[in-house]
């Protein structure tokens, strides 16, 4: 699968912006099924200063610096991607210890432990348990876009039975860290249009999220769709949780009331001209 994305990020603000320091995750991951064949990134204003570099957890970032006052920021990555199927034993970088403990957006507490224990029957093997609590996830919570914003804690996604891909995604991640099983948060994207005969995905035509559970081996679950990710996602970045791979995070000085439009596509190269859609 040959995907092209576009990933437009654009802030408005009622006051100028003399200063605004920005580090950004939009740049696809080189993997061992997945080649980032072409990428560009605009910004504009156009930036003071701009450094490419990998964090902690091998991810590619891009810092950016700009100070030209400004009451609009647009941030726009362009990506070419191709996507394999999946080798069943691919070796992934990520050392497992470092992803089975709380992290400021997972944390585990008894009502949780229960839950994700009702998937873990004794013998069952890790990949096994992380399955049948991506089923039940998917079967008990409902995708619901105005439910939660990035700062509803997982408890009230927990009482509320609601949320979208990034609740479902640390909820998940939670269940298998309070079983011990190590976890790790990713985010990417899934493809806008599927081909002929395959269902529209949940939360297309936006920035998406999973799990990806060590079981010997990293193997990639998704909790929103209740499916093992294939050739139709596009990964970005893992982490501990959300926190560590948000596609845009800075400071910035002034500004006043911000309005944010975030608009995604995700579409196979040999079947449809980009164009950035709504997410």
């Amino acid at each position: 699968m040959k995907l092209s994305v576009i990933h437009e990020t654009h802030y408005k603000y009622s006051s100028p912006v003399p200063l605004s320091h920005q580090l950004l995750h939009l740049t696809p991951r080189e993997l061992p099924w997945q080649t980032c064949t072409a990428y560009r990134l605009t910004v504009e204003p156009a930036p003071a200063e701009q450094e490419e570099r990998n964090d902690y957890y091998g991810n590619p970032t891009v810092r950016v610096l700009l100070a030209t006052p400004h009451d609009e920021l647009l941030v726009r990555a362009e990506s070419e991607v191709d996507v394999q199927p999946r080798a069943q034993a691919a070796s992934l970088p990520g050392e497992p210890s470092e992803f089975v403990h709380e992290s400021p957006h997972v944390e585990t507490w008894r009502e949780l432990t229960d839950y994700a224990g009702k998937s873990a029957i004794q013998g069952r093997p890790p990949l096994e348990v992380a399955t049948d609590l991506m089923r039940r996830i998917h079967r008990d919570f409902k995708f619901d876009r105005t439910a939660t914003s990035v700062s509803t804690p997982l408890r009230q996604v927990m009482k509320q039975k609601s949320g979208v891909c990034q609740d479902f995604a640390h909820l998940m991640t939670a269940g298998l860290r309070a079983l011990a099983i190590p976890a790790r948060y990713v985010s990417g994207y899934i493809l806008t249009k599927p081909p002929p005969g395959r269902a529209r995905l949940v939360g297309a035509d936006a920035s998406h999220a999973w799990v990806s559970v060590f079981a010997g081996e990293w193997i990639d679950l998704d909790p929103t769709n209740n499916r093992v990710v294939d050739d139709e996602y596009v990964t970005l970045a893992w982490g501990r949780d959300f926190g560590d791979v948000t596609p845009m995070r800075g400071v910035i000085l002034g500004g006043g009331e911000q309005q944010l439009a975030v608009r995604v596509t995700v579409a196979p190269l040999e079947r449809a001209p980009i164009e950035s859609v709504d997410g």
